[in-house]
């Protein structure tokens, strides 16, 4: 079972691939949302508003139908830009990312074949310049139980080295805990058969 991921740990520097007098300016971001994208878009924008296209791809998600992408050609031919970049999201195997191409058009056309691979090697170059790191998929368990059964739910937790994502210790219970998707079916087993100890998984920990 594939239970791992890889992202960014943080904005890569910004590069610059030239080709003919026009300038590539790439850039990679870890995001987890279509809002956050359009906003780091927004930014370079600001940042590039002489220049003459702003492309890009992103994809959110870890695994099956939870992948989520989209690309932009932003007046470029069609599939000359955002698909390239998106094949580096592909290539490297990556997600919860984002990479924006700026191009300054240098007054000399490029053709089809010639921005396919700009805006390949601007992804790519951006890619190459960012600290990608490999995570788990996880799933959430709640896990409630009595004050007394607190001991034996401690110890479980902690024979099986679990994290405690947030806990509620009062008369009636509940321990939010992150498990690696791999063991996920084997420590829900633990706690179902302990005595007066319910387990569920839950999508995320609503705020109190």
């Amino acid at each position: 079972m594939k239970d791992t991921y890889k992202t960014l740990t943080k904005p890569s520097a910004e590069v610059l691939f030239k080709d003919r007098n026009s300038k590539f300016f790439g850039y990679a971001y870890p995001i987890y949302s279509e809002v956050e994208a359009n906003t780091h878009i927004e930014t370079l924008k600001s940042k590039h508003h002489k220049a003459r296209h702003w492309c890009f791809a992103w994809q959110t998600g870890k695994e099956g139908n939870s992948i989520y992408y989209r690309v932009n050609d932003d007046g470029e031919p069609s599939n000359s830009a955002g698909m390239p970049i998106y094949g580096q999201i592909q290539s490297f195997e990556i997600t919860n990312v984002l990479i924006v191409v700026v191009r300054y058009f240098g007054g000399i056309k490029l053709g089809v074949g010639g921005l396919i691979n700009a805006y390949k090697t601007a992804a790519q170059l951006a890619l190459e310049n960012a600290t990608i790191v490999q995570r788990t998929i996880d799933e959430i368990f709640e896990v409630s139980f009595g004050y007394p059964e607190m001991n034996i739910v401690m110890r479980t937790i902690k024979e099986n080295n679990l994290t405690i994502l947030e806990q509620k210790l009062e008369l009636d219970c509940k321990i939010y805990l992150s498990v690696r998707k791999k063991y996920a079916d084997f420590i829900f087993e633990k706690f179902d058969t302990i005595y007066k100890v319910t387990i569920k998984k839950i999508e995320a920990i609503k705020s109190s």
